[in-house]
């Protein structure tokens, strides 16, 4: 069963790729848990700025916008596409409709792809900590490269969370840059900023 899933999951991410221009489909940078699973249902036209949510989502709104850059950490990088998930206001991956292989992601998730500035943006709610949990609020972030692979960069995650303590922070590996965020809320929306260096810590890049 193990090894149909996987078949099944290779088939959606070759699919996907193909969809979004000339995408490799290659994992670098080590283990990547589930990140195939960016590719199921992953839209033929991606644009730079993203809604997770609907109005009728319960929870409190989040826009983060941000700049992904080249290796250099200087030069604007196009045409990137980053994937995000995360929990609802209940700190829950619960599902949507017309999930299949991504039902583990939950229903609040997406794509953005880098405009020709690099910059992309993410509207959403912030998401709740998992239930009875010691695990500060979060969402996970993919990048998948074109003509080079796809793989996972630090979670956002943000300053003001009270769960986010030192012992925290040292799990923290810069994976592409920082992802803690300062958020600041204006007229009852919060707002930040994480911006993207493809490559950085990223082994075997």
């Amino acid at each position: 069963m193990k090894f149909i899933y996987a078949f099944i999951g290779l088939t959606i991410a070759l699919s996907g790729c193909a969809q979004s221009q000339s995408y490799n489909k290659k994992p670098i940078g080590g283990p990547c848990e589930d990140c195939q699973m960016m590719f199921d249902g992953i839209p033929t036209t991606i644009e730079s700025t993203t809604n997770l949510v609907n109005a009728n989502e319960p929870g409190e709104p989040l826009i983060i916008r941000g700049t992904i850059y080249q290796q250099d950490g200087k030069t604007p990088a196009p045409n990137v596409i980053l994937y995000v998930y995360q929990t609802d206001h209940a700190g829950l991956y619960s599902r949507g409709k017309n999930q299949t292989l991504a039902v583990r992601h939950g229903h609040i998730r997406g794509w953005v792809k880098s405009n020709t500035k690099g910059e992309y943006e993410i509207r959403t709610i912030r998401p709740a900590s998992y239930p009875n949990s010691n695990n500060p609020q979060h969402i996970h972030p993919i990048i998948c490269e074109p003509d080079k692979g796809y793989y996972w960069i630090d979670e956002y995650q943000f300053e003001d969370d009270p769960l986010l303590t030192s012992a925290a922070r040292q799990h923290v590996s810069d994976r592409g840059g920082s992802g803690i965020i300062k958020l600041t809320k204006e007229n009852g929306i919060w707002q930040g900023k994480r911006d993207i260096i493809l490559g950085l810590n990223v082994r075997n890049y």
